[in-house]
């Protein structure tokens, strides 16, 4: 009995141990596995997410950037240095066509301009045209020397013996040093002074604008000048002659002399002297001469042609310029020359 009665209590035992087939403790430890698993997925995700959220932001952010960079560059490329010179600014009111010149620098003046305007005081116009001298910028100043305000300015001098003046001085106010003059019959000297005097080095030059006179009433030559040595107010010493030509203004048996090169002396051709010419086709041809104070040695002998055979050809020693017997005397810058004997 007692035996059976053991028996039947550790049966008793078995069976309040005994849990249903779900409730086992190792479904528990599963079922907790697979809770853990879940929430880290889930946090996963929203880590996933927000990172997502965040890169597009970021990426988002990065290509606004881009876009305002790009639109900043862009902008750049439009802006446009303007190059600073120091050309003097016009004045106020300036028709930009004041003066036409054409290839063969033919000028008519058309404006108007009011003389009263300080914009175009004599200081104002010799300030505007001393630098394009300076820097030998011819063609600036053939252009200046064409405006109606330099025109009427030279004007003004017509048959005084007066000039204006911009530059260096003396003790007694005379041109010494480096300064701009223009004279009458749109006439100009730039360069070297002394006391008053031209001197040293210099350049002269006479525009003939709307002249009548002998030489310039066929408008072949448009202009006359000389660079080179000066003393006692004229050349003297080595130099150039020049005159501005417009061949299309030439008959077509004609030539003309166009350059002449050489020593000079109180403005007179003076030893030996080269020269070239030009025709209606723009064909140049070199020369040579000899001179003395002004009077040309032939060439040939004076009576078998009954002239002077000034130039010889460089190319054919057969070739010449002739001149007449009465012209051979104060051949060189007989302009410049006339213009002072006239004072």
């Amino acid at each position: 009995m007692v035996n059976k009665d053991s028996n039947d209590n550790n049966k008793n035992e078995k069976k309040l141990r005994h849990f249903p087939d779900g409730d086992s403790p190792i479904t528990g430890i599963l079922l907790a596995g697979m809770i853990l698993i879940l929430a880290g997925l889930l946090i996963m995700l929203f880590v996933r997410s927000f990172d997502k959220s965040a890169a597009t932001h970021d990426a988002s952010a990065d290509l606004q950037q881009k876009i305002t960079d790009y639109a900043d560059e862009q902008k750049q490329k439009d802006i446009v240095d303007i190059p600073q010179t120091d050309k003097v600014d016009p004045p106020k009111n300036i028709d930009k066509n004041e003066a036409t010149v054409s290839e063969n620098k033919t000028a008519v003046v058309v404006d108007e301009e009011d003389e009263n305007d300080v914009s175009y005081s004599k200081e104002f116009i010799l300030k505007e045209m001393a630098p394009y001298f300076e820097a030998n910028n011819l063609e600036a100043v053939w252009d200046l020397a064409h405006l109606k305000r330099y025109v009427k300015l030279s004007e003004g001098l017509k048959g005084s013996d007066t000039y204006y003046y911009l530059g260096d001085v003396d003790s007694d106010g005379n041109p010494h040093g480096e300064g701009l003059a223009i004279y009458e019959d749109n006439t100009y000297y730039y360069g070297s002074w002394s006391h008053g005097l031209r001197e040293g080095n210099g350049r002269w030059c006479r525009f003939y604008i709307n002249a009548s006179d002998k030489i310039t009433n066929n408008k072949k030559y448009q202009s006359h000048s000389y660079a080179g040595e000066w003393k006692n107010d004229l050349p003297n010493g080595e130099g150039a002659e020049h005159y501005d030509i417009d061949i299309t203004k030439l008959k077509q048996d004609e030539r003309i002399i166009q350059n002449v090169v050489g020593n000079f002396t109180d403005g007179l051709y003076d030893d030996h002297m080269f020269a070239n010419t030009v025709n209606y086709a723009g064909t140049v041809e070199e020369w040579y001469g000899i001179a003395k104070n002004g009077v040309f040695k032939s060439w040939e002998d004076i009576g078998k042609r009954g002239e002077y055979c000034a130039w010889q050809n460089k190319d054919d020693d057969k070739a010449y310029i002739v001149i007449n017997k009465v012209d051979n005397s104060n051949q060189g810058m007989r302009e410049l020359l006339d213009h002072i004997s006239e004072k």
